[in-house]
């Protein structure tokens, strides 16, 4: 019993990965059922049946979803998941072949193929409505596609119903700075930092909407905070490069960054449109890639 409940749990858990945003594909974006969660109508896993080998088949079929090497085959075996049991009548039916499409979703959402992670997250949604990882993984495929506003939607729904879910406060403000409104983006990043002080990226995207919107020492120190804790942390690293470089500290600046071993923060492309600088500390970084000095405000 326990392995098959333990599977189930651990699938529901892969639903909360969260891809970073790919580049999106050319097919038709379906259209987005609105999302209302239903916490009241969640099923309990410890009341299904532990002696019915099918779902002990499906628990194995999971397990090795979740250890695939890649994500195609971890795509394969969702799907093989959802064609072996989307037609059976047993009590744990939507709550397996439901958090499969979603998970499948992820996998394909991590292959760019946004498309079609859309309508997994979709039928997901619709066969587990008391779940929001497929609401919350909705939105991050929407936010992939630059359609803020419609993440927006799915994010306020999983508050909604998980009031205290901090990584749909990170995502939200998430959203926010995409549509480049810092000043909203800040707000909910602090909600989420506070509602899980040990979440770092929340942390450090609070410390980069700060800087967007005048608040550079309450940024820096953050930075500082946080490379304090974990001092290879490339995004802060070079945040805190570009951050010093604006001030004219140039010296400490060039310091920071050859700390910085991840080669994407010389990719101007990848930082304003995946990973979403704000133009103050882009701006900042640019200068300091081309060595030009600048005045600092």
């Amino acid at each position: 019993r326990r392995a098959a409940l333990g599977a189930l749990a651990a699938a529901a858990a892969a639903l909360t990965w969260r891809p970073e945003p790919a580049a999106a594909d050319s097919a038709a974006i379906p259209l987005l059922p609105k999302a209302i969660i239903r916490k009241d109508i969640e099923p309990d896993p410890m009341k299904y049946d532990p002696a019915d080998p099918r779902l002990r088949e499906a628990a194995n079929m999971i397990q090795s979803a979740l250890n695939a090497e890649d994500v195609r085959e971890e795509e394969a075996i969702w799907t093989k998941v959802i064609q072996t049991y989307a037609n059976d009548d047993a009590p744990w039916v939507a709550d397996v072949v439901g958090r499969s499409y979603g998970n499948r979703g992820n996998a394909r959402s991590r292959q760019g193929r946004l498309a079609e992670a859309i309508e997994d997250y979709n039928t997901s949604i619709s066969m587990c409505p008391w779940s929001g990882d497929p609401v919350l993984n909705r939105g991050v495929a929407l936010e992939a596609l630059g359609r803020f506003d419609d993440a927006i939607v799915d994010y306020e729904a999983v508050l909604l119903a998980q009031p205290e879910d901090p990584a749909g406060f990170n995502n939200l403000g998430n959203a926010y700075a995409g549509k480049g409104q810092w000043s909203d983006a800040a707000r909910y990043y602090e909600i989420a930092a506070r509602l899980a002080p040990a979440f770092s990226f929340a942390q450090a995207n609070l410390a980069l909407a700060n800087y967007q919107i005048g608040k550079k020492n309450e940024s820096i120190k953050l930075m500082r905070s946080l490379l304090r804790r974990y001092p290879e942390f490339p995004d802060m690293r070079a945040a805190l490069a570009a951050a010093l470089w604006a001030d004219g500290l140039e010296a400490e600046a060039e310091n920071a960054w050859l700390r910085v071993a991840d080669p994407r923060y010389r990719d101007r492309k990848w930082l304003r449109g995946e990973r979403r600088w704000p133009p103050a500390l882009a701006d900042a970084l640019d200068a300091l890639l081309a060595v030009r000095s600048v005045v600092p405000a």
